[in-house]
Parts: C-alpha cells; sequence; structure tokens
C-alpha cells in the first residue's frame, strides 16, 4: 500500500478544482407504476475540505444523491443524464464511466460512505478486526501489523477502547459504538471525499454530540470533503460549512450555513426551520408544512413545492424555477424569493435550529 494512504495527516490536500462534481445528474427507479423522478437535475460543485449538508424531508432524494456517487444504488435505478466527476492530484475520472475494478478502488481509498444504519453495514459473522482486514485486503493493503496498528489509531481516535473493540462481532456492541467504529472504518484509506448518511440517526444527544465534535476534528485534521446528509436541522447547522435543501428530487435552496438558518429564501427551507421547536416554547409556537410530498412518478406543474406553499402565485403553478443568485453565494429555486424576504423581517427565525445540541443554551432556555 502506499505510504501517503498511511499518513494520518495530509496536507498537501488539493485546493485548486473541487474534487467532486455533479452536472445535472438524473436519478429514476423503474417501477409497476412508472418511473420515480428520485433526484432531478442536480449540480453542484463539493469544494475541497468543504462540509456540505443536505437536507429535506424523507424521499426528497437526498440518500439517492449519495449512493449515485459511489454507485450502490439498486439494480431497478439508473443515472441518467447527468456526470459525476472526481478529481484527485492530476486525475480527472466519470464515476459513471468506473469499471467494476476500478469502482472498488474507488470506494473506501477515495471517496467513503457512513450509512445511516450501522448494524446493517457490518458483516454479522465477523469480528470487527476481520470485516477491517477483508477490506484492507481488498485494496491490496496485506501487511496484518500495518492494518492492525491503524485500526488501533482510528479507534483510539473515535474515542473507543480498541482492546475492547477489535475482536468484537457487531451485536456485541452498543448503537454508538458500532457508529464510531463504522466511522472509523471508513477512513482506513483515507479517502478524500466522505459521505455521511444520518449517521446519529437513533442516537441519545451525548452520543450525537460526541459523533459531531468527532466529526469535527477529522475534518480539522484532515481537510477531507464531506458530503453530510440529514434532516436534523440541528446537527447540519453544527457541521455545515454550506447547506443544500432538496426537494421533490432538486436542490431548491443553495447557501453557506448561515445564510440557509439565517437567510432563508425558498419558502421550503423556511418552514423546515420554523418546524424545529425552541427548547423552552409551547406547543402553540409549533409550526408544520402543510400537506405531504409530491408523488415522484406523477408530479405536479410548475414549482413542485406550490400545493403546500403560502407563498404561491399563477406563475408557481405554470412554470418551475431554476436557482438564481439571491446573495453572494447564495441561491434559491423560487420566484417569490423577495416575499420571502420581507415575511422574514416581520416574523424573525427563533434560534431553535442552531441550538438544539448545545447544552449550555439548552439550560439556558430552559431556565
Amino acid at each position: 500500500m502506499a505510504q501517503n494512504q498511511l499518513d494520518w495527516k495530509t496536507e498537501d490536500k488539493p485546493t485548486g478544482k473541487p474534487p467532486l462534481s455533479l452536472d445535472n445528474v438524473h436519478v429514476g427507479y423503474a417501477t409497476r407504476r412508472g418511473k420515480v423522478q428520485a433526484v432531478r437535475g442536480v449540480t453542484v460543485d463539493l469544494r475541497a475540505g468543504e462540509s456540505l449538508a443536505l437536507i429535506g424531508e424523507s424521499g426528497s432524494g437526498k440518500s439517492t444523491l449519495g449512493l449515485a456517487i459511489v454507485r450502490l444504488l439498486p439494480e431497478t435505478a439508473q443515472v441518467s443524464p447527468g456526470v459525476i466527476t472526481y478529481r484527485r492530484d492530476e486525475r480527472e475520472v466519470d464515476v459513471l464511466r468506473l469499471t467494476p475494478n476500478e469502482m472498488r478502488e474507488f470506494r473506501w481509498s477515495d471517496c467513503a460512505m457512513v450509512f445511516q444504519a450501522a448494524l446493517n453495514a457490518f458483516n454479522p459473522v465477523l469480528t470487527v478486526w476481520n470485516q477491517t482486514f477483508d477490506t484492507a485486503k481488498a485494496h491490496g493493503w496485506h501487511d496484518k501489523q500495518a492494518v492492525l496498528a491503524r485500526l488501533v489509531e482510528l479507534l483510539q481516535f473515535v474515542q473507543l477502547d480498541p482492546k475492547r473493540v477489535i475482536d468484537a462481532y457487531p451485536h456485541e456492541l452498543s448503537g454508538g459504538m458500532r457508529q464510531r467504529v463504522l466511522l472509523a472504518l471508513s477512513l482506513l484509506l483515507n479517502p478524500q471525499v466522505l459521505i455521511l448518511d444520518e449517521p446519529t440517526t437513533a442516537l441519545d444527544i451525548i452520543t450525537q454530540r460526541t459523533i459531531i465534535k468527532l466529526l469535527r476534528q477529522l475534518k480539522e485534521d484532515q481537510h477531507f470533503t464531506m458530503i453530510f446528509i440529514s434532516h436534523d436541522l440541528a446537527i447540519a447547522a453544527e457541521l455545515a460549512d454550506r447547506v443544500a435543501t432538496m426537494y421533490a428530487g432538486r436542490i431548491v435552496e443553495l447557501g453557506t450555513s448561515d445564510d440557509i438558518f439565517y437567510r432563508p429564501r425558498h419558502p421550503y427551507t423556511l418552514g423546515l426551520i420554523r418546524a424545529v421547536p425552541t427548547v423552552s416554547g409551547g406547543f402553540e409556537q409549533l409550526f408544520s408544512i402543510p400537506g405531504s410530498p409530491p408523488d415522484l412518478i406523477n408530479l405536479p406543474s410548475g414549482c413542485k413545492f406550490h400545493e403546500r406553499c403560502s407563498f404561491a402565485t399563477d406563475r408557481c403553478i405554470q412554470e418551475e424555477p431554476e436557482l438564481e443568485t439571491v446573495g453572494l453565494n447564495h441561491a434559491a429555486a423560487c420566484w417569490n424569493w423577495r416575499a420571502v424576504a420581507e415575511e422574514l423581517k416581520l416574523n424573525p427565525l427563533h434560534r431553535g435550529a442552531l441550538n438544539v445540541l448545545d447544552p449550555s443554551i439548552i439550560l439556558a432556555e430552559a431556565a
């Protein structure tokens, strides 16, 4: 195995072209009822060293987009049209055109994914060590002592006792421990891009806090690019440099974390943030977005959110908007984003989406 794959810190990460670019990516699933349009025309560049959060309701296309990048979609799915370009050093490849052997090399060593259900990501009849060494061997790394040393280092980094974990089976570990082991394994080969699909789901708030701190430290130490998929706005606010709101398979708003959580310009993003309760707020203050997400086989005309939107006009029913610039490094796909801005002046946002995981603010608000 190349020496640079063993280095814990990599100081020479690329800073020029983005390491991963998605250009007009569509993903459809073939069903008896028709084609499910799970992802529709997503175009975004992921900058070196940044953290991009994908937020939205279940079924908005977030996980499908992540799986498309590592080509782990089911056989009924088709990624077409679209181009996914990966860059490392002087190498530039179209991920969708990689052969099976090239794709196997791309996963883990170039791009790793931490899945939502940690238990399902492990082989139940193999120990943590056996699964780690199998992964290393699949990528040409056969030095047991070197692999073991790397695993011990990673387990210690994610605050686990290697003696307790290495020879354990997945069912012998708690949910939080399994999630941290999976995070450690995803870093085994020093990937440049890390995709995390709901990595804190079903974990208690203390364990969530631990994992978030680990991810922050990893990002600072290794300077890798992270895609964070979540419907939990508090966690997205904690980790993201930029945030993309997805609805009906499309990115409907894209901007910095501050822009999205303090100055949203799409009614759907605004609704998501207002649906987050403050710690001290009463039930009368809760807000919910009316209706349900659209049928991805028979999508409505025009803007796909218009049936649930209080800002909708006749133009919204007839024409689907494209992303347009609404501020510096901030874009939204909405015909009425200026009306959203005026609404925020009259009814400013509460801080709920940003403080849910901060114990000091929780105690202050509760008091």
